[in-house]
């Protein structure tokens, strides 16, 4: 396929990205324009209508809900949305049955959201069971192996945060942990808008994701994705949104009410400019033909195009070295490059106009549609003279890496 920054972006322009090197598109893309007035449509709603702007504001909710449903593959989903995946989790968590069941197991290359909370959880005396994030291959099988009838719950990601590996076999983990009772939660983050996902090779599993990342909707645009026999769970975390079609009600006696369907994981009052904002992107991939299976064919093409511009500098690999194990097909969408010197090298790219982040050893680029291939491989050749800098030998004159 043919580079299409050419037409995506002009439709970028508050964010500058023709002149700027945003190589952190798998933490935060730019907005298209359109972002702009979904949240001055945000403001005109609130001024016009004040506190009668919450129909406005539910139509916009179910238009993101249908975004999402569109990214998993499954235009029925039942989705509770909420600000962020903790929240979401936090609810999650607060509906499984950790009294009699006290063990959850997890992987150690999970995102902070899940290791810090379910490390504090093991403070409280929750069995928590990490299991090796590599091999991915095997990860999800290993999971499955660890499963017994004391554990609640098995969460892990889609796509490792840090190695950029897709995590393959989720749908059988689903299908064990469903035999023996145990839920699955799948992060999905690293997955939507780079990874196409379908919630039909894990129908058992819950789902939580967002926005923030690969499909530009912002901040506050997160959902939890609820299956099927989940429907009489009572989560302990709930806001009273889960009623808000029944405020009229005595509820001053007698047990809490839960409504069918996801919304018995709905939060409370929440900023409803998030959705606005959201709703237009939608419209936006929607208009320009950004489907989950064209913004895959563009995330392989660019991070092949990152790859090998990184292997033409011939850099040391006890210096820096990517995972060259499987096909680009194994991966998700940005380049996980491996270097104790991670966090010096991103600052100084930054020095030089590169925006890229690290996660410990592992230094990311991420690259967007609106990127060109002439900004990528300016990106490399700067990551070059940073590790010239450093004392590495890069190009044609450096001892080959790999011989």
């Amino acid at each position: 396929m043919t580079d299409p920054s050419p037409w995506l972006a002009p439709h970028y322009s508050k964010f500058h990205v023709s002149r700027r090197l945003l190589l952190s598109g798998h933490s935060h893309q730019a907005w298209p324009d359109v972002a702009l007035a979904g949240q001055l449509d945000a403001f005109h709603d609130a001024a016009l209508e004040v506190d009668d702007k919450w129909g406005k504001a539910f139509d916009k909710a179910e238009r993101v809900r249908d975004g999402f449903r569109l990214f998993l593959g499954d235009p029925s989903a039942e989705l509770a949305l909420g600000g962020s995946t903790h929240e979401l989790v936090l609810r999650f968590l607060s509906a499984v049955n950790l009294r009699d069941r006290p063990r959850l197991i997890t992987s150690d290359g999970e995102f902070h959201t899940l290791r810090r909370q379910l490390a504090r959880l093991a403070e409280e005396g929750v069995e928590v069971v990490r299991i090796a994030a590599e091999p991915a291959g095997t990860l999800a099988v290993r999971m499955a192996d660890a499963v017994d009838d004391r554990t609640a719950a098995v969460l892990v990601s889609a796509v490792l945060f840090e190695t950029s590996r897709i995590v393959p076999g989720l749908g059988a983990l689903a299908r064990t942990c469903r035999r023996r009772g145990v839920e699955l939660l799948v992060d999905a983050y690293h997955a939507l808008g780079a990874v196409p996902f379908s919630v039909a090779e894990v129908e058992e599993a819950w789902v939580v994701g967002g926005g923030y990342k690969y499909l530009q909707l912002g901040e506050g645009n997160c959902f939890l994705r609820m299956p099927e026999h989940a429907r009489t769970l009572r989560p302990v975390i709930t806001g009273w949104f889960a009623e808000f079609a029944e405020l009229a009600g005595d509820h001053r006696a007698g047990s809490v009410g839960y409504p069918a369907g996801a919304a018995r994981f709905a939060g409370s009052t929440y900023d409803p400019t998030s959705h606005y904002r959201a709703a237009r992107v939608f419209d936006f991939f929607a208009e320009h033909g950004l489907t989950p299976e064209f913004l895959r064919q563009v995330s392989l093409r660019q991070v092949s195009l990152l790859a090998e511009r990184f292997d033409a500098l011939d850099a040391p690999d006890h210096l820096i070295t990517r995972d060259r194990r499987g096909s680009r097909e194994e991966y998700g969408g940005f380049l996980a490059l491996r270097s104790p010197h991670a966090a010096r090298l991103q600052a100084g790219l930054a020095a030089r106009g590169v925006r890229t982040d690290s996660r410990g050893e592992y230094l990311r680029f991420g690259p967007a549609p609106y990127l060109s291939d002439a900004q990528l491989v300016t990106a490399m050749e700067l990551l070059g003279a940073e590790l010239s800098d450093l004392g590495a030998p890069t190009g044609p004159e450096a001892a080959p890496a790999h011989p």
